[in-house]
């Protein structure tokens, strides 16, 4: 419906243009094509902006969901860090409960 605007303005000034032509002698059909020719300029300019403005939207989307996918992402390699250091340090005290248990049953057997 946007695009009826510029048509409107067109054919508005089209017809005022044909009234004045017409009062001093000037070209009517030329002061018409002008109009509609003004009309469909206003009316592309205005598709363009809407196509840019969409684009730029458009963009402003990716932008947003990269940037919660890199966020998201790096709270998932933290959270596999804090995992692996978990298990390593459940490791070691495995090796050292090993150890001690070892140790237990040497002394119970010596």
């Amino acid at each position: 419906m946007a695009f009826l605007l510029p048509i409107l303005e067109g054919a508005g000034a089209g017809l005022l243009g044909n009234v004045v032509g017409g009062l001093f002698g000037g070209s009517a059909g030329g002061a018409m094509q002008n109009g509609a020719m003004n009309a469909l300029n206003q009316q592309d300019e205005s598709f363009q902006l809407g196509i840019y403005a969409s684009e730029i939207q458009n963009q402003e989307q990716l932008q947003l969901q990269s940037e919660a996918f890199d966020q998201m992402m790096d709270e998932r390699s933290e959270n596999m860090r804090e995992v692996n250091t978990l298990r390593n340090v459940d490791m070691a005290q495995r090796k050292n409960d090993d150890a001690i248990t070892k140790k237990f049953i040497q002394a119970i057997n010596e």
